[in-house]
């Protein structure tokens, strides 16, 4: 039997799965081949129960009845022989079970596995002993009786398994021959005492494997003790409890383990001994007590009378009648020692043999069978048997009826005995009735399998039966009627009740409804000696002790090493031939882009070459399935780890893959996304597009300074197959967004691309622009190109306005530098526009030569703009870094533009007041204060070359307000004009002088919302500061205030 549960010889086991080639695969296909590898062994078990009734000096005696099979008393039942119909067997110990493969016996025929289940060994009548076993368990019982059994067993016997649960404690002790072959020891303890799990009562388990291949299961429990129905209630449930709880570690063999915990059934061999406690029933205590006592002190066989005498203890000798020279007792006994008493007559002369008469026994001469003859002590125990609580359990299938068996019990009860005698029974006030409360029962997984069918097939007849009556059909038909009886006319009725009620005993019967043997027919388990020790008295209890013979399978190493290595070879072949195979060419796109396919020396890479700035960069893979089965493929996703959790460029996927269908569409359309995952089936193709872009500015500053590379390698997964590992890398090229105000007025006349490659061509390495180098200019000469392109570009929007029909400038007040109002052009033509501008600023080019003649004004200018913004928000410091916005800020409240940009001062004089105080604090930089000079001043022409105010207007305006304010403070300016625009409106209206005043003050009300809008879209990227641990309010207020500064200096004074 394998671990599994499948007979080990069986050749039709479920086939492998030869396509996988982990662990769990490689033992599966080893597995179902362990018929090459397992042969039959032999094993003798001895298995004891006692229960010591923690009687002080009773370890003294384990050696006597346990080691040496002494305490037997042929008066007392202890020495009749077993008969359970194998003794055929014994005589082929080297013989075949009928599968082929001689049987091996382990350890020269001694004994291999000692089990010892011992009941009681501990005092425990007060509730503290208990409490102290749960939380403090004492080791030292254990030791006593380690100690006492090793030193009686022969020499260099090895400990399998310990386990105590109270007073409950089983040991087992394999031979040197053995115990190298036992794996995966399994101990569980299941305590069904008081409050359903103190350890007074329930069971201590151990599970083996013998051989790699065997399991064997010991259980010693105790069981609730007491005579009433309410205990015998309580023992059922005890027993179903063991059942169900008992768990053990997942068997694991050559390093695979599986998956679930084993439970009792799962083994191959099972033992269930100890102390059960079932009694005898329906019988008076006395008279059982009674009727033995005659059997023991002799009196009832008057025709024996070397039996009456006063004691039966005084000169018997100790004969025990077996089968063959199967128990241990004769290996143990003395060579020398000659057998007391004969049991066998010679019945021939010994005359010659050609004597014509023969001296022929008489019948009468033969020996009685002891359960014919109503005088023996075996017949009285037939008598008393069918009483016996546990063998009507087991027949009612209440309790161990699983196709569990018993030997035929030969001897007398086993409980109770007054303490120091041999047949005395308990001759206390209680008066405890006689009861084999000891036993020791077995079953094979056979036994089991038998049992389940069985039940199986009366549960299938019992549903036949009720489908039957619903239908009506009750009885049979007459033509399936064999015969009929009917009680009032055929015979008397018997009664039935329960008391009348007597089951003869029936030897037979103690080896359960079904006593399975394998498909060969030959039994793999025999039970040799089953009897109690009647001459050990220290405790009140008999041990009993039985020896068993085992056919088990188990593992040759040799020739299961030899067949791992051929499943393993089949394995990769199989694996080999089953994978899926992906070929991969990578396509030759672009002469300046290096892509190549693989060749029997270079695995397939792409080189997308050198990449810029917001352009897209497009390469393919073909993917063709070369392989016999379908493959299904996926990149896999880029893994990050502990380390590049902080690395921002780690986070900026600048390669992006998919997969698309070979074939190019008819319709130059583009091509569909296939999804992440797809399939091939043998001999289709697709394509992997691989797409590359750096688009933000982040990672674009971390190219520029070289702490980032534009470098992957991709892991084409292939299920069920190897993975593809696929370099891609590219070049980059240094461009001024990313950059520093002091790091760009350092570059000198011929663009940042060149003089990058200079600089890293010199260092050996990409990196920032050094501060050290002198500066060329005071602003960023990028700058300068930019402003000066918006201003003439804007002047021909309004020259082709004024000249052309189709030419219409927006009304948005933050065109062109809010990107939602620009819509002359379509998102894709605008960003090309972009890239191709980006490319001539970093090698120092003309703006217009990034423009193809035919492009309109509007295009330009709006694309212009939205490259300003772009190259501002890519500076890394700003234009007004966060040290001087700090500054500024932190004097705002004295700065009345700024404390209330809501209503800011409305005359001139304060205005230019504020203005002077911000650049006094831009002084300390000087750069960036040229820098934020230019870009206003040039925002500030763009914004009145867009929202004009005409000389007329300008004269109505300062008129108006110098006669509205005759009696005010100092005259406001124009400057002022727009705080009191709208509370000056009506008064207007009112005085009759509508068109040319409501026109001026329209025309007012337009620039001043194009100088706010522009003044929005700036602030944030000009101003820079630190919203770190900002509220929303605060945020709210920074954000005011930046729109502030730019709008102060946006106004113009007219």
């Amino acid at each position: 039997m394998g671990p599994s549960g499948t007979p080990a010889g069986s050749a039709t086991a479920d086939a492998a799965d030869l396509s996988s080639t982990n662990p769990y695969s490689l033992h599966r296909a080893v597995h179902a081949r362990r018929s090459e590898y397992v042969r039959p062994h032999r094993l003798r078990v001895k298995v004891g129960t006692w229960n010591v009734a923690a009687c002080p000096g009773t370890d003294k005696d384990l050696a006597r009845w346990f080691i040496d099979g002494e305490g037997l008393d042929p008066a007392l039942g202890s020495s009749n022989p077993l008969n359970n119909g194998t003794s055929e067997a014994e005589g082929s110990q080297n013989g075949s079970p009928g599968d082929g493969n001689p049987i091996q016996l382990a350890g020269s025929g001694k004994i291999g596995l000692y089990v010892l289940g011992l009941q009681e060994v501990n005092v425990l009548t007060a509730p503290s002993q208990y409490m102290t076993w749960i939380y403090a368990a004492d080791d030292s019982t254990t030791g006593k009786w380690k100690a006492a059994l090793e030193a009686a067993l022969p020499a260099d016997y090895q400990l399998v398994a310990a386990e105590q649960l109270a007073g409950l404690l089983l040991l087992a002790y394999a031979s040197p021959e053995i115990a190298p072959t036992i794996s995966n020891v399994s101990t569980s303890a299941v305590g069904t005492g008081a409050l359903g799990y103190l350890g007074n009562k329930g069971a201590v388990c151990t599970r083996i494997v013998l051989g790699e291949a065997t399991q064997l299961l010991f259980v010693n429990s105790h069981l609730a003790s007491g005579v009433e129905d309410y205990y015998l209630e309580r023992r059922i449930a005890q027993a179903q409890q063991i059942m169900t709880q008992a768990r053990f570690e997942p068997v694991a063999i050559s390093g695979v383990s599986e998956e679930e915990k084993s439970k009792i059934g799962d083994e191959d061999f099972a033992f269930w001994f100890g102390d059960l406690n079932f009694r005898l029933d329906r019988l008076p205590g006395d008279d059982i007590r009674r009727l033995l006592m005659l059997h023991t002190r002799g009196e009832y066989d008057l025709s024996k009378r070397e039996l009456r005498r006063e004691s039966s203890l005084d000169g018997e000798p100790i004969v025990v009648h077996r089968l063959s020279d199967s128990s241990d007792e004769v290996a143990d006994r003395d060579p020398g020692e000659q057998p007391l008493e004969q049991t066998e007559d010679k019945g021939v002369d010994s005359q010659g043999a050609d004597d014509d008469s023969l001296n022929l026994p008489d019948p009468d001469e033969f020996p009685q069978d002891p359960h014919e003859d109503p005088a023996s002590l075996q017949a009285t125990l037939d008598s008393l048997l069918p009483h016996d609580q546990l063998r009507r359990l087991v027949k009612e299938r209440k309790v161990l009826h699983e196709g569990w068996r018993e030997g035929p019990i030969t001897f007398l009860p086993t409980y109770k005995y007054d303490v120091g005698t041999v047949a005395l029974f308990d001759s206390s006030e209680k008066r405890r009735p006689p009861s084999w409360c000891d036993r020791i029962l077995y079953r094979t997984r056979k036994d089991l399998e038998a049992y389940e069918r069985k039940a199986r097939e009366e549960e299938e007849a019992r549903k036949k039966d009720d489908e039957m009556k619903a239908r009506g059909i009750e009885d049979a038909g007459d033509d399936d009627v064999l015969f009929s009886y009917d009680p009032e006319n055929d015979g008397e009725e018997q009664p039935s009740s329960a008391s009348l009620e007597y089951d003869e005993y029936d030897e037979a019967e103690d080896g359960g409804d079904d006593q399975a043997p394998d498909r060969t027919g030959h039994d793999r388990i025999r039970l040799d000696l089953y009897t109690s020790h009647q001459r050990i008295s220290s405790s009140d209890h008999k041990p009993v002790s039985s020896l068993f013979t085992l056919d088990y399978d188990a593992v040759v190493p040799e020739m299961k090493a030899t067949v791992h290595a051929e499943v393993a070879r089949e394995l990769d072949r199989a694996e080999n031939e089953g994978r899926p195979g992906i070929t991969i060419v990578a396509d030759h796109h672009d002469a300046r882009r290096l892509a190549r396919h693989s060749t029997s020396d270079s695995a397939p890479h792409v080189d997308f070459g050198e990449v810029r700035f917001l352009t897209k960069y497009t390469s393919s893979m073909t993917l063709a399935n070369t392989g016999g089965v379908a493959a299904t493929l996926s990149f896999v996703d880029k893994l990050t780890t502990d380390d590049s959790e902080g690395d921002e460029s780690a986070q900026v996927p600048w390669l992006v893959t998919s997969f698309v269908h070979a074939e190019a569409a008819d319709d130059d359309t583009e091509s569909v996304d296939l999804g992440k995952e797809v399939t091939l089936e043998p001999g289709e193709t697709l394509n992997a597009v691989l797409d590359a872009l750096v688009n933000d500015v982040a990672h674009a500053r971390m190219l520029n300074e070289g702490q980032s590379a534009l470098e992957e390698v991709l892991v084409l997964r292939v299920a069920d197959g190897r993975d593809h590992f696929i370099p891609v890398r590219a070049s980059w090229a240094p461009t001024c967004i990313g950059r520093s105000v002091e790091e760009l007025i350092r570059v000198p006349d011929g663009g940042i691309r060149a003089f990058a490659r200079s600089l890293s061509e010199r260092r050996g390495t990409a990196g920032a622009i050094p501060y050290d180098l002198p500066a060329h200019r005071p602003a960023p000469k990028e700058l300068f190109q930019l402003t000066e392109a918006i201003e003439t570009v804007t002047q021909r929007v309004l020259a082709d306005a004024q000249m052309l029909e189709h030419v219409t400038i927006p009304s948005n007040p933050g065109w062109p530098f809010d990107e939602a109002a620009c819509k002359s052009t379509d998102v894709d033509t605008r960003t090309a526009h972009i890239i191709s501008l980006l490319d001539v600023l970093d090698q120092d080019r003309p703006l217009s030569s990034a423009f193809a003649p035919e492009t309109p004004s509007l295009d330009r200018l709006e694309a212009v703009a939205q490259t300003l913004l772009l190259f501002l928000r890519g500076l890394t410091d700003g234009i007004i870094p966060t040290p001087l916005w700090n500054r500024i800020d932190h004097a705002a409240p004295s700065i009345p533009s700024l404390s209330n940009p809501a209503n800011p001062p409305l005359n001139d004089a304060a205005l230019d007041n504020d203005r002077t105080t911000i650049l006094d604090i831009l002084q300390s930089a000087p750069h960036h204060n040229i820098c934020f000079v230019f870009l206003t001043t040039t925002l500030a022409r763009v914004v009145s070359e867009l929202a004009p105010l005409s000389k007329g207007e300008l004269e109505m305006l300062k008129n108006d307000s110098a006669s509205s304010s005759l009696s005010s403070a100092p005259a406001r300016g124009i400057g002022g004009v727009l705080g009191g625009v709208g509370r000056k409106s009506l008064s207007f209206v009112r005085r009759g002088n509508v068109t040319p005043v409501a026109e001026a003050l329209a025309a007012l009300e337009r620039r001043r919302a194009r100088e706010r809008r522009v003044a929005e879209v700036f602030g944030g990227i000009v101003c820079r500061g630190s919203a770190v641990g900002e509220g929303a309010k605060e945020r709210r207020l920074g954000e005011g205030r930046r729109r502030a500064v730019l709008e102060l200096f946006l106004r113009r004074r007219e």
